[in-house]
């Protein structure tokens, strides 16, 4: 088996064949994570060893920009925004350390940051003191309301109907694009990841889309396309087709990922991913690096796209 370090460092990062001036296709999984959720297993996920792994899944399924985005709460640090019981269960390792074992890797560094209401100043001083490729941003909390993902602390048990979740809920996404704190907004419509478990709401989902949308035409947050909902009981790609539709007609761009938890994870349902961008008329994704964005031709790592034509020339 060929060394995975290797192969994925050398492939070209820039998306230019610099011998013949073609665009090369690229995919990307930036949102993945070393980690289980058994707390004190850092040792074990941050090693070479281990990112082999994901480097050798990601080279068999022809994704050539990979990241790794650690939940903010798994480390000691993110006690200093927000103080909630879970964070405080799972807060037990060093940001500092993980960021130096990525730079030690082909792994672009990321992070997944939640965004808490009221603390956007403490978020930042965090985030501004790590030299991160990219940081995503995740409404998993209403706050003290509950969590949109966990049971434990079900926010559903917070609201009276499904509308007044739904509308509570964007709100939160527009606040976290509009704070300018994330380069990606993750799962963008997790509040469905129950599917039909939980009640719909009544009014049509597009009504409680449009804050965050309105949002996103004036930011340049990336929406996180995830195939993660094909593995929650919603079964199907975060965001929804009508969300990702009001998305690109507000001029937003789309990064891809895969919130895998393993390295089998890397790259799932991108088939369908592929097709469901497609769709949209979408033919460049989000490609980071230094907190910096490009886009690129979306498609499997060695397929060659065509230059773009020159915006002076018709036809």
């Amino acid at each position: 088996m060929p060394n995975a370090t290797m192969t994925i460092a050398s492939l070209p990062s820039t998306g230019r064949d610099s011998r013949g001036g073609y665009l090369w296709r690229v995919l990307t999984d930036y949102h993945l994570h070393l980690r289980t959720d058994e707390v004190g297993k850092a040792a074990e996920a941050f090693t070479q060893e281990n990112a082999e792994r994901y480097l050798a899944a990601a080279e068999e399924q022809g994704i050539e920009e990979l990241g790794v985005s650690e939940h903010i709460y798994r480390f000691k640090e993110a006690l200093e925004i927000w103080g909630h019981p879970y964070w405080h269960e799972q807060a037990v390792d060093d940001l500092g350390a993980y960021c130096d074992f990525v730079r030690t890797t082909p792994l672009r560094l990321g992070v997944e940051a939640d965004f808490i209401r009221g603390a956007e100043d403490r978020i930042a001083e965090l985030l501004d003191g790590h030299d991160f490729d990219y940081v995503v941003g995740s409404v998993h909390y209403l706050g003290e309301a509950g969590a949109v993902d966990d049971q434990r602390y079900d926010v559903w048990d917070s609201f009276p109907d499904a509308d007044s979740l739904w509308r509570t809920y964007f709100e939160w996404q527009a606040e976290l694009v509009r704070s300018g704190l994330f380069d990606i907004v993750s799962h963008p419509d997790l509040i469905k990841i129950w599917g039909d478990d939980r009640p719909a709401p009544e009014r049509d989902p597009r009504f409680h889309y449009e804050p965050f949308v309105d949002a996103l035409a004036e930011s340049e947050t990336a929406v996180e396309v995830s195939t993660a909902g094909l593995r929650k009981p919603v079964g199907e790609i975060y965001p929804a087709r009508a969300l990702a539709e009001m998305c690109r007609e507000a001029g937003a761009e789309f990064a891809l990922s895969s919130d895998a938890h393993t390295p089998d994870q890397v790259g799932f349902g991108y088939e369908e991913a592929m097709e469901f961008l497609g769709g949209l008329g979408v033919e460049r994704i989000c490609v980071f690096e230094g907190r910096s964005r490009r886009l690129e031709p979306i498609g499997r790592t060695g397929v060659e796209a065509p230059e773009p034509a020159d915006p002076g020339t018709s036809g």
